[in-house]
């Protein structure tokens, strides 16, 4: 659906955004991941329009003639004028998007059924919740039935039921085969929802692929380990015991990756029994987004 090749942005002399290629498939889910300052926001300007890249082309399709009537756009920060309600707000912005009154009234009507705030149609924007801002926000985006929904950091600021609620609503709009890309720092929230994942940092690209593929590339075989007293000194003689494996700790739980499961088996038992730690269990564990997140920024 759309091609981006050779993207780079620079704002006097910092370079926000540097060489950035990848390509969105159509009914696919992108989370778009990196530290804060790895030029995801600045990415999503140039492909919203809002920001005019230095160099390199951004490909849509090819009947397209202007890229805007496609696309709908979420921002970090969305700003709403407190005083409307959200029917008078979603009527104002599909009449910016050129519908016609009667068009927008319908649009209005679907949307705020789809995003749960119809029985909130009349009440103040400045009343809203922070969740119940941010459906308001993605039905603005929708509301000129974009194909492609861009959004940046939509559930960086909200509460466990926000979050929720905006999760649960994005899942909708991927089963309906919309194309999304979003950027996040909730990495669970990403390995839940994505087809694809795009990595970057310092304005690059480190890594685009399918889920999947991303997973069997940087799978390593992991034990959990759960006891019955803290395993943080434990760990520590572990890790000068066998310097080849990393261990993460967290109180009474120990994560210990390596290069092969049979290798981890044998020396994680014997270590456990060696210095006599009481096992409450031992998990073969799986490689998450976060592992592999925290695997290519070291690099």
């Amino acid at each position: 659906m759309i091609q981006v090749k050779n993207l780079s942005k620079s704002f006097g002399s910092t370079q926000a955004v540097s060489d950035l290629s990848f390509s969105l498939q159509k009914g696919k889910t992108t989370a778009l991941v990196g530290p804060n300052g790895a030029g995801k926001t600045t990415a999503l300007h140039m492909l919203s329009g809002l920001t005019t890249p230095s160099s390199g082309t951004i490909v849509y399709e090819a009947s397209i003639s202007d890229p805007r009537t496609i696309i709908g756009f979420l921002p970090q920060y969305p700003a709403f004028l407190n005083w409307m309600t959200p029917e008078e707000y979603l009527h104002f912005v599909a009449q910016l998007g050129k519908k016609t009154r009667k068009e927008a009234a319908a649009l209005t009507e679907e949307l705020l059924e789809r995003v749960g705030l119809k029985e909130f149609r009349r009440k103040k924007i400045g009343g809203f919740s922070g969740g119940m801002k941010q459906r308001l926000g993605i039905a603005q985006a929708l509301v000129h039935q974009p194909k492609l929904l861009l959004l940046d950091e939509p559930v960086s600021a909200l509460d466990p039921t926000g979050r929720k609620e905006v999760m649960e609503l994005l899942k909708e709009l991927k089963n309906e085969s919309l194309t999304i890309l979003y950027s996040t720092h909730v990495l669970h929230d990403a390995q839940m929802l994505c087809d694809d994942v795009l990595i970057m940092n310092k304005g690059e690209k480190v890594v685009f692929d399918s889920l999947d593929s991303v997973y069997k590339q940087f799978d390593r075989p992991q034990l959990v380990v759960k006891a019955e007293e803290p395993l943080e000194k434990w760990a520590k003689e572990l890790v000068i015991a066998h310097p080849q494996w990393s261990v993460s700790v967290e109180q009474n739980s120990a994560v210990v990756t390596g290069a092969s499961i049979q290798e981890l088996r044998a020396g994680v038992l014997r270590e456990l029994l060696t210095k006599s730690i009481s096992v409450r269990s031992i998990e073969v564990g799986t490689t998450t987004l976060e592992d592999v997140f925290h695997e290519v920024m070291k690099k």
